[in-house]
């Protein structure tokens, strides 16, 4: 059983992976224009054009960021002399000239290091601002001429999506550092009760049609027994029953391939609860039972029904493990974001983990341009966790019930969250 294929609608639709050029010209922009607004709330938030952050794990300059995305989109399009081969362009292209001479040296992640996006001499706000306009303008004039095709448009297609891609990564690095960005989390109805799901022949992957990320393809049948799931993520009223029962202190919920072993070394944290979380648990006298959070900058009260976040694949296997109960599979989330929504499920305020490990699916295949980048799933197989859904950060075009995201299991700087079924 697989969901069916439409047009988009629109730019905000999760069907922009088939759309065509009309489309996609007003999505780049509306892309590239969301990069100036969150270029604009980091130089609010911080007070400084130079948008001087500190370093840690899962930062990056949001100057450099910034640029990186304009480079990306004319590396592998106004300068790729075979995009019009799309998935099938060879991983280095002939080449033209950047417009900008310089560009290769300051915002290709293969040169110059770990240390390049630091460097003091690369272009500041307004001349990262200028190549953003100059390469979008270079991209759109392009795009008028590209073939109405998949593979015509698969460089757009990707720069649309790495834009956005991007982006979540810039308010992901904002709530890290504590900025202040006024982002507000959609109030979240009560908690529903679980829901059954019947079993089912199910296509996992996505078509050779349109636009996928290549952990994406190989469409492929999976049978699927019945199951229970939550209908939502697992909230904060739940996940502060496992802490007030000493869920960080008990080794006997922890994985043992990995688990203990990564809250150990969270230990000069004193780690008694998920990243970004202040006080949490009935212990904290006053609280009853609440959690105070640090969300952008700002000390809150989370609300008991809203989702969990920030939480490390590690901790959503512990608390299922105290819970009694299994994290889902990543079939058995698709096919209930698809068949229970009527019914209940709720999901897109988290990205969720899901069990078991990222592996290819069949006809798996290597794309051309996210070999040995942060985007390429190939080392990260058989390793990394699956992640199902959206969150906050993510753009409605990328909210899709098919999207497949990954991360190592002890990340936990993202906006993840996780849903539990019966054994």
């Amino acid at each position: 059983m697989a969901a069916p294929l439409s047009l988009p609608q629109s730019i905000d639709s999760p069907d922009m992976r088939r759309a065509g050029r009309e489309l996609l010209s007003l999505a780049l922009i509306d892309a590239r224009n969301h990069t100036l607004h969150l270029l604009s709330l980091y130089e609010d938030a911080l007070g400084s054009a130079t948008l001087p952050v500190e370093r840690g794990e899962g930062v990056l300059p949001p100057i450099w960021l910034a640029g990186h995305i304009g480079w990306f989109a004319e590396w592998w399009i106004a300068r790729n002399t075979q995009r019009a081969f799309g998935i099938d362009c060879p991983v280095r292209p002939t080449r033209l000239a950047a417009i900008e001479p310089q560009a290769d040296d300051w915002w290709n992640p293969h040169q110059g290091g770990a240390e390049r996006p630091w460097s003091p001499d690369l272009p500041d706000l307004g001349q990262t601002k200028a190549y953003l306009l100059e390469t979008l303008e270079g991209t759109l004039e392009l795009l008028e001429r590209a073939a109405e095709t998949d593979a015509g448009l698969y460089f757009y297609r990707l720069a649309l999506f790495h834009e956005d891609l991007r982006g979540e990564q810039l308010v992901v690095m904002a709530q890290t550092l504590g900025l202040r960005f006024d982002i507000e989390l959609a109030p979240a109805p009560p908690p529903g009760e679980p829901l059954l799901v019947p079993s089912t022949l199910w296509e996992l992957g996505l078509p050779a049609r349109g636009f996928s990320f290549a952990q994406e393809q190989g469409a492929h049948e999976v049978d699927v027994p019945e199951f229970e799931i939550d209908a939502q993520p697992v909230t904060w009223s739940q996940f502060v029953e496992f802490v007030d029962d000493g869920g960080y202190d008990r080794s006997e919920f922890w994985h043992p391939e990995g688990g203990w072993d990564w809250l150990a070394q969270q230990a000069g944290e004193g780690r008694r609860g998920p990243r970004h979380v202040e006080q949490i648990g009935a212990a904290h006298h006053g609280t009853g039972g609440s959690v105070l959070q640090h969300r952008f900058g700002r000390t809150v009260r989370a609300a008991g029904h809203q989702s969990a976040v920030h939480l490390s694949w590690w901790e959503a296997d512990a608390w299922a493990r105290w819970a009694g109960r299994r994290i889902a599979t990543e079939v058995e989330w698709e096919i209930a974001a698809h068949t229970a929504a009527r019914r209940g499920f709720r999901w897109a305020d988290v990205h969720e983990w899901t069990a078991g490990t990222l592996k290819p699916w069949p006809g798996y295949r290597t794309d051309p341009w996210s070999a040995g980048g942060e985007f390429d799933p190939e080392p990260a197989f058989y390793q990394a966790r699956v992640l199902r859904g959206a969150s906050l950060a993510t753009r409605a075009r990328l909210r899709s019930p098919k999207a497949r995201g990954f991360a190592m299991p002890g990340r936990d700087n993202g906006f993840f969250g996780f849903r539990t079924c019966t054994l």
